[in-house]
């Protein structure tokens, strides 16, 4: 991971984010940890795959490898 990468992602730890799955998923939560795997952990997760039926996931690891996009919050 690329240390431009890393600072993003602290500055991002304890905002909302956007996340991107493998499987076409989209999950919003907000960035409570990460290592350099791109492993993450989302708190009051939302699964917005379906914009007509969002779900609540709570708290949820994120493997990195089924990463595909993280949107970090507007600077």
């Amino acid at each position: 991971m690329s240390e431009m990468t890393t600072q993003i992602l602290e500055e991002s730890l304890g905002k909302t984010v956007l996340v991107r799955l493998k499987g076409g998923k989209g999950l919003r939560g907000k960035l409570g940890g990460f290592d350099q795997h791109l492993n993450l952990v989302l708190e009051d997760t939302d699964d917005i795959s379906d914009p007509e039926n969002v779900k609540k996931l709570g708290v949820i690891i994120v493997r990195g490898d089924n990463v595909i996009i993280i949107s970090p919050p507007p600077r």
